[in-house]
């Protein structure tokens, strides 16, 4: 695996995704749709920040550390309104 590079949440949008699934069972996308959950109400409620490691279409790997505003079934919402795509995420802490 490559090494996760850090970036601003600004640049995530000039990144490119793919539409695999990035986590392999379910049991464990689970355990990720609970952590963005929690990670909507730090944001909400706190405007806490979390860190958020997802995968792009170039399987390279980056971590952002970012306010999540709203999670959807397909996308999370960050501030400011960038978006990733759920199947990316590899891990919210």
């Amino acid at each position: 695996m490559k090494s996760i590079v850090q970036i601003d949440k600004e640049q995530v949008k000039n990144l490119s995704f793919s539409k695999k699934e990035v986590i392999s069972t379910p049991e464990e996308r689970k355990i990720r749709s609970q952590k963005l959950e929690r990670s909507q109400t730090l944001g909400n409620l706190l405007h806490s920040k979390v860190r958020i490691i997802f995968c792009t279409a170039e399987d390279q790997v980056y971590e952002v550390n970012t306010t999540v505003w709203a999670v959807g079934p397909e996308y999370i919402v960050l501030k400011g309104g960038v978006t990733i795509p759920t199947n990316s995420i590899l891990s919210v802490e």
